[in-house]
């Protein structure tokens, strides 16, 4: 699970969930574009939430690790909306192959999504 920081809020998403989110954001603002995505999280207070982000160049969004053992929340059709609007080579593009083979964190990205 990862803390996704939202302007003042915080709230607990699966790590792909958090991953597609910064992913996601990072597209729209790399192309002038915007969207809302609506997942399912956990509150502050551990209450079950629905949560719509509004991505944009100028979304202030951050993941974080936790070490919560809560379940994670479903999120399957937020993750399959994000994933399907981003480009293939969106990855690629942001790590080259070069600086991906040379940067773990980055390897990883790219081998969550099989690119």
């Amino acid at each position: 699970m990862k803390h996704i920081t939202f302007a003042d809020k915080s709230l607990m998403v699966g790590n792909t969930t958090a991953d597609l989110l910064l992913q996601y954001a990072a597209q729209l603002a790399n192309t002038s574009s915007a969207d809302t995505v609506l997942v399912n999280a956990i509150s502050s207070d551990g209450d079950e939430v629905e949560a719509t982000f509004l991505l944009d160049a100028g979304a202030p969004i951050m993941a974080e690790t936790t070490n919560s053992s809560q379940p994670e929340p479903d999120n399957h059709a937020a993750d399959r909306y994000m994933l399907a609007r981003l480009e293939p080579l969106s990855v690629e593009r942001q790590y080259p192959a070069s600086q991906a083979d040379d940067d773990p964190a980055a390897r990883s990205v790219l081998d969550e999504f099989e690119v």
